[in-house]
């Protein structure tokens, strides 16, 4: 596993890719704590963490639940948004671990080669709006079509969680970049629009996700300070 997770950061340390910090590439993993299938995913999804022209998510979603140990991150707006993206991808089910690249393709996440090259081909460059922050305002435009704006606020620390039950029963999970929160600012047509940035929350970071509604294509996205 160790060789896997190096070999995924040494494939992405190339040029490859059109993103930069401006306009970084979003991996948004689903997972739950009660899948055993989910700590490949989560350590190929973690060792992308640093890199500045990714944003990586992880996302707990519900319904494993009920199948011995209930993940303690787990929301079900999350758990909605992997159904918002079964819709937008053309996919029948939900399932995990799924990692999805700018809403535009998704992988298992747990090869690190397939990872490697589903972010590269779900690359969606520099182009798409213009999106800036400055103190408490969030200004968007240069576009066109509808979209909705997410702030989204995740945990940028390791934190470990003892699984006392279930599949991973008797493991002790690192986890990182959790979002502890998802919410929707306002629809954006085009014009060029600002939004109210919400006061921030000690301990957690900010990013701004523009994306077609019902799990469609992210258009641009940004970390904010």
């Amino acid at each position: 596993m160790r060789l896997a997770v190096l070999a995924l950061a040494a494939f992405l340390a190339s040029p490859a890719l059109a993103a930069d910090a401006a306009h970084p590439t979003v991996i948004e993993l689903f997972q739950s704590q009660g899948c055993s299938s989910c700590p490949p995913a989560n350590a190929n999804v973690m060792a992308l963490a640093d890199r500045p022209d990714l944003l990586v998510l992880s996302f707990g979603v519900t319904y494993w639940d009920q199948l011995g140990w209930k993940d303690r991150f787990a929301r079900p707006e999350f758990t909605r948004r992997q159904y918002d993206y079964k819709d937008g991808l053309g996919h029948d089910n939900v399932w995990t671990p799924q990692t999805v690249i700018n809403g535009r393709v998704d992988v298992t996440g747990v090869r690190a080669p397939e990872l490697a090259r589903a972010v590269i081909s779900g690359d969606r460059g520099t182009g798409g709006p213009a999106l800036t922050a400055t103190g408490s305002r969030i200004s968007l435009a240069g576009g066109s079509g509808s979209a909705d704006v997410w702030l989204v606020r995740y945990d940028p620390r390791v934190v470990q969680v003892p699984i006392k039950a279930g599949e991973n029963g008797g493991r002790t999970l690192p986890h990182r970049n959790v979002v502890r929160d998802l919410v929707r600012l306002g629809g954006w047509t085009g014009a060029a629009t600002d939004f109210a940035r919400p006061a921030p929350v000690v301990g957690l970071s900010d990013a701004v996700l523009v994306q077609r509604p019902g799990g469609g294509p992210i258009l641009a996205a940004l970390k904010l300070k």
